[in-house]
């Protein structure tokens, strides 16, 4: 039985809907910012915190399990940096406390959905793994010192776990049965469908005069699912002992601009979005685009849906909402 903590979140949900195909699921999450009806009824959920020790020892008590896979981080990037205690207590100190039971039961496997925000603003094309590793807030900083702490286990504890960087998780499922929904929404995709649907006044873009094509960020998209697929085939590299200690990077190897990720939004529905140009944010880079290289030679996990179908998913889900 696999352990999913976060898994009524945005991408855990995601997780959970394509592994139940192939494995039996226990969800643990305690709905601070995910969705009880997002997790499939195949799985089995569980409320309750990976900062509880409580909660946890029921969990591992009552269900053999044999994997972890943490979804349940903070990541609101503006949020930490506001309230980094939030950010240290929860991904930090809670992940340690999920570790101390995972040994207590021996359960060595161990997957890590980490960030591309560890990177911070890296100057290169195409960021790959073996980049440094320059954080600029307290999110990044927090999901990096996870990442050391494995490291640390491995060697010591005989740990053994996957850590996946990613950038911008993007679309719903195929069923438009669960999609991405945040409070408050800070993503581009699903603001620029909030925009087309009149639940909101405008879209603002930061920025017009980058060093990039047509002078606004370019950012890494990767439909939900296709992240959701990377999480399998690092489970199951773990789990057949192909994989002991590996960090992937997760992207398309293109990267979109802003301006191409609403003109697409415009495309798919038909309708023209109310844009508003201003100033560019602090610490935006121009282009932040991830290497995928390595998890498809180890793997042969790569990036199958474009940015249209990843916007057209999302206009399906975003569709049947009610704001």
């Amino acid at each position: 039985m696999i352990l999913v903590v976060g898994g009524a979140g945005y991408i855990g949900s995601h997780l959970v809907k394509e592994l139940v195909e192939k494995e039996e699921v226990v969800v643990l999450d305690n709905l601070s910012t995910g969705h009880r009806d997002a997790v499939d009824s195949r799985a089995i959920f569980v409320k309750g915190d990976l900062g509880n020790v409580d909660d946890l020892l029921m969990v591992f008590r009552s269900y053999p399990i044999k994997a972890v896979m943490h979804f349940a981080a903070y990541s609101l990037v503006g949020e930490s940096v506001v309230d980094p205690l939030k950010y240290y207590q929860n991904n930090v100190a809670s992940t340690l406390t999920l570790l101390q039971v995972m040994m207590k039961f021996k359960v060595k496997n161990f997957i890590f959905s980490s960030t591309a925000a560890t990177y911070g603003i890296p100057d290169v094309e195409l960021i790959d793994e073996t980049s440094a590793t320059t954080p600029i807030n307290p999110y990044g900083r927090s999901k990096l010192m996870v990442e050391q702490i494995l490291a640390d286990f491995s060697k010591s504890y005989g740990l053994n776990y996957v850590v996946l960087r990613y950038f911008n998780a993007a679309g719903a499922h195929a069923s438009a049965a669960i999609g991405e929904s945040h409070d408050p929404e800070t993503h581009l995709i699903p603001i620029v469908l909030q925009q087309l649907l009149g639940q909101r006044e405008k879209i603002a873009v930061f920025g017009t005069d980058y060093n990039t094509p047509d002078g606004t960020c370019i950012r890494d998209y990767i439909h939900v699912t296709d992240l959701a697929n990377a999480h399998i085939l690092a489970l199951e590299a773990l789990l057949s002992g192909k994989k002991s200690a590996e960090t992937y990077n997760l992207g398309n190897g293109l990267g979109y601009s802003v301006k191409e990720v609403i003109e697409t939004c415009e495309k798919v529905t038909g309708v023209e979005a109310n844009v508003e140009m201003a100033d560019r944010r602090a610490g935006d880079p121009a282009r932040l685009v991830a290497s995928s290289n390595k998890i498809f030679t180890e793997l042969g996990w790569k990036a199958e849906r474009n940015l249209e179908k990843i916007i057209a998913d999302a206009w399906e889900w975003h569709q049947k909402q009610t704001y």
